[in-house]
């Protein structure tokens, strides 16, 4: 009798496993779609562990692991995009890892209006002002990255150097790889462009 109820027990743990993953044919959010696929993992792990049935083990600890990984992502992710969302300051230090330092003294051209676009520039030391806008760039702010969102692909302003500067050159490859590499840069440099997007369209409906 005692064999049976464990064996019912254990059976039961195998049907739940199979529920789960029938489950997860019906869900639309990603991060429940791996919840359920993590608890049928788990409940195959002990189902063949007790059934000695060693393929059916080794594939499903396999996809717990990578399906745990994946739900961390999204659950990371999704905390990122909360944070980004805020009024925080955001931060693109991420750049001086991956970006070509160079220290240009003060009154020097970084570049001109209508130069080709070749890349954007993290600000680590100094100050610089885009001409023609009266706007003035401090450290810790990226300055350039709109072009490469643009069509015509050039240089709407000149960007000079009041102080002694030292920024970190970032080409598109560069820069590609950075916010794939790091999704917190990624997200920074959205936010930013977007609001400069809109402010540049405020001020071309008030003019």
């Amino acid at each position: 009798m005692e064999f049976i109820t464990t064996h019912h027990i254990i059976e039961a743990v195998g049907w739940l496993a199979v529920l789960f993953k029938l489950a997860t044919f019906s869900i639309h959010s990603t991060i429940w779609l791996r919840v359920l696929v993590i608890l049928s993992s788990v409940c195959f792990i002990i189902y063949s562990a007790l059934f000695q049935i060693w393929p059916l083990l080794a594939i499903e600890v396999i996809l717990l692991s990578i399906n745990a990984y994946r739900l961390y992502e999204l659950i990371a992710l999704r905390r990122l995009v909360t944070h980004m969302t805020d009024e925080s300051e955001p931060d693109f230090s991420a750049a001086m890892a991956y970006g070509k330092k160079r220290v240009i003294p003060a009154g020097n051209v970084i570049f001109k209006k209508g130069d080709p676009v070749d890349s954007l520039y993290y600000l680590a030391e100094g100050r610089v002002e885009i001409e023609d806008q009266n706007v003035s760039v401090a450290a810790g702010k990226i300055f350039g990255e709109m072009a490469f969102f643009n069509k015509s692909a050039a240089r709407s302003a000149t960007v000079r150097c009041p102080e002694d500067t030292v920024v970190y050159e970032l080409d598109e490859k560069r820069f590609t790889r950075l916010q794939y590499e790091d999704p917190e840069f990624a997200m920074a440099v959205m936010r930013l462009v977007t609001k400069r997007i809109v402010a540049n369209a405020a001020q071309t409906h008030e003019g």
